[in-house]
């Protein structure tokens, strides 16, 4: 029994996205899956994906909700049905790709996990013991601190150039996604735990450069990888390893947990949700929105307390 020409399509699709893109094995099923359940919707309709328009893609979307089908999964599929269709445009199968302007459901965003101030105050507490000698435990306490009170990204954190932190600064020059550029400031804690760490930095840098006439490393948390700084992956390992002597649980905490928490605390504390935006390097304001779902306790028992209609006689 030879393949439908639905089949041909996906089959084909498939296997250049294995050869020319590397997907791999579970991308590769899900985009059959979806395809699949796709072509087996047109078929029951007399239909095949050379024919079928922008409303059929449309009605097989309502027809997914109609089931029930989550938001994400909803979301998913149009993806792949569009990921076939510029496929079938660039092979010359279609003169036209009925998918390009179609608006999906999008991804429900997830609220952010965060930790409380008293789990903060514990990771901060482990990190100063957390290392073999006083320079490694200076090591991680900066770290710490720096990324709670600043709410780095990790990556602009390990890649941190020493020469930004010179002098004892209130407020330190980050550069963040996209080369842009933002001040960000210190806290007392902050300053303390990079004023300690530096001095150990700078005499393990003068004992190796007088031993081995090493150059100086122009980051602040150097090592002797390919990227000259402490890693990411090294980073995050560091940090589970701090989670557990806090007795908080390595899965809950990773350096993005962190920042959330530094954003949440600061929305907590009635900072605006504009200089948030601004301090996290948020080009968009509704990607900082999110952190205000702190506020729903507070704001629902502000109402309870004060609006006149919420009172008991």
């Amino acid at each position: 029994m030879s393949a439908t020409p639905d089949a041909r399509w996906i089959s084909t699709f498939l296997q250049a996205q294995s050869a020319e893109r590397g997907a791999a094995r579970n991308t590769l099923l899900g985009y059959g899956r979806d395809l699949n359940d796709f072509a087996g919707w047109l078929a029951h309709r007399g239909l095949d994906m050379a024919a079928a328009g922008a409303d059929h893609i449309r009605d097989y979307l309502i027809s997914c909700e109609a089931q029930g089908l989550a938001q994400s999964t909803r979301a998913r599929r149009l993806s792949s049905i569009r990921q076939l269709y510029r496929f079938a445009y660039d092979e010359g199968w279609r003169t036209d790709n009925p998918a390009q302007r179609l608006s999906g459901p999008g991804r429900q965003r997830a609220l952010p996990r965060t930790l409380s101030p008293a789990e903060v105050e514990a990771l901060l507490a482990a990190a100063r013991d957390t290392g073999r000698t006083e320079a490694e435990r200076a090591r991680t306490t900066c770290l710490i601190e720096l990324l709670y009170a600043t709410g780095l990204r990790v990556s602009e954190l390990v890649g941190l150039p020493v020469a930004a932190v010179r002098g004892d600064p209130a407020m330190i020059l980050v550069r963040g996604k996209g080369g842009k550029e933002r001040m960000v400031p210190l806290s007392g804690p902050a300053r303390t735990a990079l004023a300690e760490w530096l001095a150990l930095r700078d005499a393990a840098e003068e004992e190796a450069r007088l031993a081995r006439r090493a150059p100086p490393s122009r980051f602040l948390f150097p090592s002797s990888g390919v990227e000259g700084h402490l890693t990411r992956q090294g980073f995050h390992a560091l940090l589970k390893d701090i989670a557990a002597r806090a007795g908080i649980p390595p899965a809950r905490v990773s350096p993005h947990v962190l920042r959330h928490a530094f954003a949440t605390h600061l929305l907590e504390g009635g900072a605006d949700l504009r200089a948030i935006q601004t301090l996290l390097g948020h080009a968009d304001l509704s990607t900082t929105e999110i952190y205000t779902h702190v506020l729903e306790d507070r704001l629902r028992a502000l109402v309870l307390t004060h609006h006149p209609l919420a009172r008991e006689d």
